[in-house]
């Protein structure tokens, strides 16, 4: 920028400074309405979850303090409508929250990754590609990289405060203390939702260069992504060895082995006096067999196996993206030659 410039006030602003160069821009200029719908979106999220934690901690607070902490005094109205807002919130993060956290890679591998690429071969413009000044590569490392930046910064803001309510509100409460296994709890935490939402974009951009067809590879990419994701928790208990424990039956067991908190029972049973091992599922013919066998037996995952079994799982979703991304790179730069 030029002293002339300057005292001439030509110089160019700040956003524009900063706005991308090259194939970028375009990329940026055709991400706005997903840019708009993300933000907006992410928005209401940080909002609500915000507010979620508030509401919880305060409710926490007044019954770790004052008249609440006093023998008896639960059944005090103050203190039961406490213990209900925490309970009704501690129902919404499970039953909203979760399941929108499952569905948020559904969603954008079929309104994300779907139409990305194959709406330029729908209305014809992917010929146009080879006549622009920039090689077919860059033009498709940009349109890809775009969406992909928005796609990883709204799902690790929304896992980073999902995991800090979960933590702070949820797992160390002194009531609640859910497992972070079971259900669609696994989907909340940690690396799940980035690594997912990654891999949802990465499989919609595929099928959407594969079919060719907008409303079909939003349809089949809905499909394929939670047919991953079911096929995944089933074999989501390999990723890492399982504990194997014996304990005495006794009284406190009768027949059922009891799991360590927080943690996830795999297979469960009994232990006859022969040393036969008898899962759980064959107690029901005769029930008491099992309730007199001497030992039960329990393989589980303990808490600490879910960071190690989330690094396992979000490596290999992001190898198969990996692997999409270079399948949708061989077609596309293919088709333009």
């Amino acid at each position: 920028m030029t002293t002339a410039e300057l005292s001439s006030g030509t110089a160019p602003r700040l956003s524009v400074l900063l706005r991308p160069r090259g194939a970028f821009w375009p990329a940026w200029r055709q991400s706005r309405p997903l840019r708009r719908v993300a933000g907006g979106l992410l928005l209401v999220a940080v909002l609500g979850l915000v507010t979620v934690h508030l509401l919880m901690a305060d409710a926490e607070y007044g019954l770790t303090h004052g008249v609440c902490t006093d023998p008896g005094a639960w059944i005090q109205p103050q203190c039961s409508d406490l213990n209900d807002r925490i309970f009704r919130l501690n129902t919404v993060f499970l039953n909203v929250v979760q399941p929108a956290m499952v569905a948020l890679p559904v969603v954008v591998g079929m309104f994300v990754g779907a139409p990305l690429l194959a709406q330029e071969y729908e209305r014809g413009t992917i010929r146009l590609i080879r006549s622009q000044s920039v090689s077919p590569v860059r033009w498709l490392a940009a349109r890809l990289v775009v969406p992909a930046a928005v796609v990883a910064l709204s799902a690790g803001v929304v896992s980073v405060l999902t995991a800090w309510i979960w933590r702070a509100d949820i797992a160390g409460h002194r009531i609640l203390a859910y497992s972070p296994y079971p259900g669609f709890t696994y989907h909340t935490l940690g690396l799940a939702p980035l690594a997912w939402s990654l891999f949802g974009l990465a499989l919609g951009a595929a099928v959407g260069v594969l079919l060719r067809r907008t409303v079909a590879a939003i349809l089949v990419s809905g499909v394929l992504v939670v047919l991953a994701e079911v096929l995944m928790r089933q074999v989501r208990q390999y990723f890492v060895p399982l504990v194997h424990s014996t304990d005495p039956n006794s009284r406190n067991y009768l027949g059922h082995f009891i799991q360590p908190q927080q943690s996830w029972v795999v297979n469960d049973g009994v232990v006859l006096a022969d040393g036969t091992r008898l899962p759980s599922s064959a107690c029901g013919a005769d029930y008491q067999v099992c309730e007199n066998a001497p030992s039960v037996w329990g393989d589980y995952h303990p808490v600490s196996h879910f960071v190690p079994m989330q690094l396992v799982e979000a490596g290999l979703l992001l190898v198969l993206s990996a692997v999409l991304v270079a399948l949708v790179f061989r077609r596309v730069t293919r088709t333009a030659l």
